[in-house]
């Protein structure tokens, strides 16, 4: 019986995830056309320990200049038990604000004692959460979010949201897993449906992940490619290829990609029409993190009916690093290849 009712729990979650968002919570763009996002990730809460409320501090401080529209976590908030307890703390700072939210799991996130699904009933009510799931493909947190126009009549961009999930479940290749082909799918048809209401003209759209694709690493390593911020170390991807982002250049609406997963990056680097990007770092000194400036945020604006946005990085004190405008500024007329790759140090590649 008991188990009987955990899966009816699931299946009604499952459900909710899929019902349209309430009226109260739908994102649209201001009445300036505006929208702004801020993306904290990696923020590795471990309960009881003082180094965390770096990254509460840190949260705060951005959240209290940028006053964002939306903010986004891409992964591993949780790094310590009771998972419930290090969730809560890492929400805290929109939660309390009822700032709208979004969370995509991480590596870590379901390594304690709360398994995916169990993370996300935690947070189905939190106060702005906009958090949730689709049945039927891998992972959990797979969800669309679309952002109206400023008069709320129309969809005027997308958000797609990805559970990068964890582990290779295979003996014969090691290391992180891989967005499935079913989840690519479910991408693919979505856009299909965006375009076809948009009378075939894609939508300006953004994607968010925890773990990169291999295609980080194929463009960072490009000498052609320009790249600003800092790189200390390889992306740290899946050694499956399973093509999300060649249905991203085919659908022709995802004009940028941004995940965490390793503290140490927090470049940008065109490829071939779409920005490939890193959050900052936002947790504190429980994991690896000796990133130049410290722990931060990455922000992004949208502007409605243009195919661009605007993203730079906020970090302590209020300074504001590595802010780009795209595509304007990776336009080859328009750049410095030599100062893209200041920041780069080979010797820890």
């Amino acid at each position: 019986m008991k188990k009987i009712k955990t899966l009816c729990g699931v299946l009604a979650l499952l459900c909710v995830g899929m019902m349209p968002v309430s009226a109260q919570n739908v994102l649209k763009f201001n009445a300036d056309k505006k929208f702004k996002i801020v993306q904290f990730t990696d923020v590795h809460w471990v309960p009881g320990a003082s180094a965390s409320e770096e990254a509460a501090e840190r949260m705060n401080e951005v959240l209290d200049v940028e006053k964002p529209d939306l903010v986004i976590y891409t992964g591993d908030l949780v790094f310590g038990k009771p998972a419930s307890e290090a969730l809560s703390k890492a929400l805290e700072p929109v939660v309390s604000r009822r700032l709208p939210f979004a969370v995509t799991w991480g590596n870590h996130d379901d390594e304690q004692d709360m398994t995916r699904i169990e993370l996300l009933e935690y947070i189905k009510d939190m106060p702005g959460n906009l958090t949730s799931t689709t049945a039927g493909i891998s992972g959990v947190t797979n969800y669309v979010l679309p952002l109206k126009s400023e008069d709320g009549k129309k969809d005027a961009a997308v958000l797609y949201v990805f559970d990068s999930n964890a582990y290779s479940s295979l003996k014969q290749v090691k290391g992180y897993d891989w967005i499935r082909p079913d989840q690519i799918n479910w991408y693919v048809e979505s856009s299909v449906g965006y375009t076809e209401r948009n009378g075939g003209k894609p939508l300006p759209s953004l994607a968010f992940f925890h773990i990169p694709f291999p295609e980080y690493n194929e463009a960072a390593q490009d000498e052609n490619a320009l790249l600003i911020g800092t790189r200390k170390e390889k992306a740290c991807a899946p050694l499956i290829n399973t093509g999300l982002y060649a249905a991203m250049l085919n659908a022709g609406d995802i004009m940028a990609t941004f995940v965490g997963h390793d503290h140490v990056n927090d470049y940008v680097v065109d490829w071939k029409g779409i920005l490939l990007c890193y959050g900052r770092f936002t947790g504190g000194n429980t994991v690896y993190h000796d990133i130049p400036g410290g722990n931060g945020a990455r922000v992004i604006e949208l502007t409605q009916g243009v195919r661009s946005f605007k993203t730079w990085e906020r970090l302590e004190g209020g300074k504001i690093i590595n802010e780009v405008n795209y595509p304007s500024d990776f336009q080859r007329e328009s750049v410095s290849y030599t100062h893209l790759r200041a920041h780069e140090t080979e010797a820890d590649l």
